[in-house]
């Protein structure tokens, strides 16, 4: 079997002591965007899998878009992130 060489780690353990590899990452093709594919983004960079400039590069991501990931889930849990939840957590 050959593992081809890339930049960073292969595996974390994220804090809930839960193993992420880069398998478990949405695929970079990926159009549409529910929970728990934003979910899966936000730990393997918050874990240290991948870097934002990776994700952002990855998935054709935008910064803002990226950060509006993050900062939901850090004020209100992986939850926030599904679209019919958007108003109830959105800043009036």
């Amino acid at each position: 079997m050959y593992l081809r060489k890339i930049d960073g780690p292969r595996a974390v353990t994220l804090p809930d002591g839960s193993v992420m590899t880069r398998a478990d990452l949405p695929d970079p093709g990926t159009g549409r965007w529910v929970a728990s594919r934003k979910a899966a983004v936000i730990r393997a960079i918050q874990g240290g899998l991948i870097t934002s400039e990776e994700a952002i590069s990855m998935y054709e991501l935008s910064e803002e878009e990226l950060l509006g990931w993050s900062s939901l889930v850090d004020s209100h849990g992986e939850a926030a992130l599904k679209a019919t939840a958007l108003q109830k957590y959105r800043q009036l």
